[in-house]
This record gives C-alpha cells, structure tokens and sequence, in this order.
C-alpha cells in the first residue's frame, strides 16, 4: 500500500503523514529531508555542494532511515539543499529512491506513506491513497510564525505571510513538477481542522479507497 500526501507549507501534511503512518503501522518518509540530508552528506564528506559528481555519489548513497532531523535544519544544511537540489543526476537519484521506498518499504512494512510536493502526481502516479492537504494562506503563516517563535525566533508576521505566498506562487507555477492535487486526489483543508481532525477525516477517505 502507497499513500501519497502533498500540499503546501504548514498545511499539516507532515504531522498528518506521520499521525497516519503510526496508527497503520507504515513506514514513513518525509521527502522534503531528502535534499537537506544529500547537503549534509557531501558537506559532512568534505566536498562542494555544487559539485555534480560529489553530490550524486552523496544521493545515491543516502540511507532514509539514518538521516540526522537535527543536522538538517541548520543555515548551512538549507543553502547545500539548494545547490544539489539544481543538479538533475541528484533530483534522479532521489526519485528513484522515494519509488524504492515506497515499493518495498523497510522494516518489513506492509505500505508505507511519503510526504511531499509531487508524490502523488510525479514519484507515485500508482499510489492507492492520493491526498492533498492544504489550508487558507492565513492560516498556515498563522502555523508557521507560531512554529518559529516556539523555537525561540524572532519573527516578523508579514514577512513570513509575503514568504509563504511568493513560494506558494512558485511552487504552483514551475515548469517541472508543479504543485497541484493529483487528479484522483482527496483534497483535504484543515484551515478548520486540529491534528486529530485531520487524521480522521483522512482515514474515512483511506478506508473508502480500500474496501
């Protein structure tokens, strides 16, 4: 079993996956890390992120199950993302890892759920479960600005409203792998919705699709 959640920023998606994942016992994999860890893992072998060499031998050689949630969310974690996210032998290698997960998931696992931009249109077009979650630009900078304070930052709430927006704007508009529901996709908003709302209203929709 594949069950494939996108959407955007501080929709839920993340949270949602994970909450899913645990309560079908699913293997889960977050696959926005995926470029972050790749960063890492050529920085952490002493090499240039923009190398393509370098930085495809660092994706091909990524373990999931072993990449560091903290190691990936610094400064210099983010700024290496960029560059090997650019480099076309990365994004390949790091499909055909997200396929290979969801196919035979670890653990011995009988499916597995991945979270993402385009995992249901472009990584799992077969997946048996497609969900898009979202939810109102106002209330995921309301999500987000509540998130960076908690870690003790100081935020300016326009600017991570006008942040949010602009890659909104470019997420839905690039040319490769626009963000957008899948056409068979159940499209989920929790503007309305708490964590545990969410996940019941996904598995309604998961147990209709199963039986």
């Amino acid at each position: 079993m594949i069950i494939a959640l996108d959407g955007p920023a501080a929709a839920g998606k993340g949270t949602l996956a994970r909450s899913i994942a645990k309560d079908m016992d699913l293997a889960y994999l977050d696959t926005g890390s995926l470029y972050r860890a790749t960063g890492v893992a050529v920085l952490q072998a002493g090499k240039d992120p923009a190398d393509p060499t370098a930085a495809e031998a660092a994706a091909r050689g990524l373990d999931p199950l072993a990449i560091d949630p903290v190691a990936i969310r610094t400064e210099a974690a983010g700024l290496a993302a960029s560059k090997v996210s650019a480099i076309p032998a990365v994004r390949a290698a790091l499909l055909d890892l997200q396929r290979t997960f969801a196919r035979t998931p670890p653990g011995g696992k009988k499916g597995a759920v991945l979270d993402g931009r385009d995992i249901g249109t472009v990584v799992c077009p077969d997946a048996q479960v497609k969900i898009f979650v979202t939810a109102s630009l106002e209330e995921r900078s309301k999500r987000r600005v509540l998130e960076l304070r908690a870690k003790g930052e100081t935020v300016i709430e326009a600017r991570v409203f006008a942040d949010m927006a602009a890659r909104d704007a470019a997420d839905s508009n690039r040319a490769a792998s626009p963000l957008k529901p899948a056409d068979d996709a159940f499209v989920l908003d929790t503007t309305a919705l708490d964590a545990a709302g969410a996940l019941a209203a996904a598995k309604a929709f998961i147990e209709s699709r199963l039986k």
